[in-house]
């Protein structure tokens, strides 16, 4: 078994966002929660950036208690071809959706690297923006997506806790933490320009998860300082299994959590999914998130055929239209930004390109 990296278990630099996040904190939520407003206000304005998800399959290999669409779940099982991702996409742009993650399940012959880069090229001649959060991939892969258009990967690391994690997962390739946690630093020596990290609130102790999910976030900026970076925070939600998180997050530490890292990372997107309910969302509007999901659906597609009933990875919380979330978002005068990406700016991060082409590499883009 490989051993943890140093920086991981490093505390020196998580002092001060321990001491925030402490219940024993000297600091109350509510300046806190001042602090962290006035920062979000000075360095961000008073702007929201949307993102929507689309799932393109939930074909996966990997046993995740905690997973909707774990292997041994009893899951109808598709995916979306090409001409049903552009009809998907095409939904989503009149929704006023310019920003789009792209979602699988862990790699599987049905959606393989190949079938994710297809998938990429086509939402690239649609989306002014788009992301991928799906299996751990090689530098040569993720050089590829970049080049077809990719800006940005999600990776959530889950839990921190090595052992956790081991049990957690249960057989399948995710079940490598160690090949899970060096993902980002892959995709950013590939050339993808914005890495989103997380951690899944709830599986383990989730202070001691923020800590090391900061540590990760520092240990990244180190080396990549120019690359865009973000954090989500997302709860547990119902889904298929029943699988019920051991350790409760409530509101006021979410909060908390949400607060001190804007504090401790001032530049750092922070993101609030449609998980939460609408109205602890419009409570954090402001006060430190930066991105927020909108219209989402955890089915495979779902944008062109509303009325397709399926189980989804997870039940959302926020349900609005697109309309009434902006709405209330105007309400509190902050601006809902579709668009903050011009696609001129799409391709590897020009630091990273290499001279050398490996066959991968050479393979273009249709």
């Amino acid at each position: 078994m490989r051993e943890l990296p140093d920086w991981l278990t490093d505390e020196r630099e998580t002092a001060a966002l321990a001491a925030m996040l402490s219940p024993a904190s000297s600091s109350s939520l509510e300046a806190l929660a001042a602090e962290s407003r006035a920062i979000t206000l000075r360095r961000f304005g008073r702007t929201m950036t949307l993102y929507a998800p689309l799932y393109l399959s939930n074909y996966c290999s990997s046993g995740c208690v905690y997973c909707g669409f774990a292997s041994d779940r009893k899951t109808v099982r598709h995916r979306l071809e090409p001409d049903e991702t552009s009809r998907e996409l095409t939904a989503m742009k009149k929704l006023g959706i310019s920003d789009v993650l792209l979602l699988t399940g862990e790699r599987t012959a049905a959606a393989d690297f190949d079938y994710l880069r297809r998938s990429v090229e086509i939402a690239a001649r649609t989306m002014q923006r788009v992301s991928v959060e799906a299996f751990p991939m090689s530098v040569r892969e993720y050089r590829a997506l970049a080049d077809c258009g990719c800006t940005g990967i999600t990776i959530y690391q889950e839990t921190y806790n090595r052992e956790r994690y081991e049990a957690l997962h249960r057989w399948g390739p995710k079940k490598d933490f160690i090949d899970r946690l060096e993902t980002p630093a892959r995709a950013l020596e590939g050339g993808i320009k914005n890495v989103g990290l997380g951690v899944l609130l709830g599986l383990s102790d989730p202070v001691e998860d923020a800590l090391s999910l900061y540590r990760h976030l520092r240990h990244l900026g180190r080396t990549w300082w120019r690359a865009g970076m973000s954090l989500s925070f997302p709860r547990m939600r119902p889904q298929t299994g029943g699988y019920e998180p051991p350790f409760a997050v409530d509101d006021h530490l979410l909060a908390r959590m949400i607060f001190a890292f804007r504090i401790a990372l001032p530049d750092t997107e922070l993101v609030l999914s449609t998980r939460e309910s609408a109205a602890y969302r419009d409570g954090m509007s402001g006060l430190g998130i930066t991105r927020m999901s909108i219209e989402s659906r955890t089915t495979v597609g779902g944008y062109h055929d509303t009325e397709k009933k399926e189980t989804g990875q997870f039940e959302i919380f926020d349900d609005r239209t697109a309309k009434e979330f902006c709405a209330a978002l105007r309400k509190q005068n902050i601006e809902p930004v579709f668009k903050n990406w011009e696609p001129a700016y799409n391709g590897p991060s020009s630091e990273q390109n290499s001279a050398t082409t490996h066959p991968l590499d050479a393979q273009p883009c249709h």
